[in-house]
């Protein structure tokens, strides 16, 4: 007959020694919270080409807050330069620099001549910023292109 033995094995004991090439003291770096900046005034400069509109809010030295254009917001080809996607580009800078800085004010620079710069405009006021100044800042040629040369007889 089988006899059942109960055999048990013992494990050899183990002692495992830390080194460590640290001193004793160990040095903790202190992680600081993240600031949130306001700036209650900012600027909006608005670049409308035909191709594409482009957003972007700033505090008042020139520092970026906030950017997004119509080819981030999933637009391709053509309809990067409609007005709607200047609109829905806008709306998403705007809740941005909304959300994290807090900008309620901004005085806003439109530059090119593109369908998307009335667009961005009004949906500004969607997002109840309060619009100090409107200015144009789009260049203007003085002197023109250099003239054709003269025919030869």
């Amino acid at each position: 007959m089988a006899e059942e033995k109960n055999s048990t094995v013992a494990a050899p004991e183990v002692t495992a020694e830390v080194t460590s090439a640290a001193p004793a003291t160990a040095i903790k770096t202190k992680s600081r919270k993240k600031v949130k900046r306001s700036v209650p005034l900012g600027q909006v400069h608005i670049q409308a080409t035909f191709n594409n509109t482009i957003i972007s809010f700033a505090d008042s030295h020139g520092n970026i807050l906030s950017a997004s254009s119509a080819g981030a917001c999933g637009f391709r080809g053509s309809k990067k330069g409609t007005a709607y996607a200047a609109q829905i580009a806008t709306d998403k800078a705007a809740e941005m620099a909304k959300n994290q800085y807090g900008v309620t004010r901004v005085d806003v620079f439109v530059k090119g001549v593109g369908l998307g710069r009335d667009a961005a405009v009004r949906a500004l006021t969607n997002h109840d910023l309060q619009i100090e100044s409107i200015n144009d800042v789009t260049g203007v040629p003085h002197g023109g292109v250099r003239p054709k040369r003269e025919r030869r007889a």
